[in-house]
């Protein structure tokens, strides 16, 4: 997904909600008066929003704007101290577009366990996760130390690197090794 303008997010954002308000979407006219713009203006926002992904558009049908939901593939349960568990056969799962909004790729993954039930990740959840090797210090990551795979919080004080549960159950956990997976960018509770 590519990024969106903060003008392009505003139309998007009136185009979903006067949908799911009205049961129907905004004509170009309706879209021109709400932000004071031509209607060649909002023709262009929504051929760009098109093109980002965000939108597909029924040729020839009045109001045929419909906001395209994005899908990423489920590929796996991630569950503390352990690999991640594949899925044999991934499957799309659609998210909300305002976790794609940053460019990348993004995948799924279903949590097994409780390790951050006090972020309100919970057992069962889906998360979708940014593909990136890198994280700051708050970050929830999907990582990789020498004892399998693990959703956490990624900690780094005055160079001391650790992951954090969010269960106050359980410790921080000090790995010798980590390679960071990706980053938490949203969660899907089914």
């Amino acid at each position: 997904m590519l990024n969106l303008t903060p003008k392009q997010k505003q139309v998007l954002d009136f185009i979903q909600e006067f949908t799911k308000e009205k049961g129907y979407p905004p004509s170009l006219a309706e879209m021109a008066k709400k932000f004071n713009k031509s209607i060649p203006t909002i023709f262009q926002f929504v051929e760009t929003l098109k093109n980002k992904g965000f939108l597909t558009k029924k040729e020839d049908v009045a109001r045929g704007i419909y906001t395209q939901k994005p899908e990423v593939f489920l590929l796996g349960k991630i569950a503390a101290g352990e690999p991640i568990e594949p899925i044999e056969n991934p499957e799309p799962i659609e998210v909300p577009n305002e976790m794609l909004l940053s460019p990348g790729n993004y995948y799924a993954l279903e949590v097994k366990g409780d390790s951050m039930i006090d972020e309100g990740i919970l057992d069962h959840d889906i998360i979708v996760v940014k593909h990136q090797n890198t994280a700051d210090s708050g970050d929830i990551i999907v990582a990789i130390t020498e004892k399998g795979a693990t959703l956490k919080i990624f900690r780094d004080r005055n160079g001391e690197i650790f992951l954090e549960p969010r269960n106050k159950n359980l410790r921080n956990i000090y790995p010798k090794e980590l390679e960071i997976r990706g980053k938490f960018v949203g969660l899907i509770r089914q």
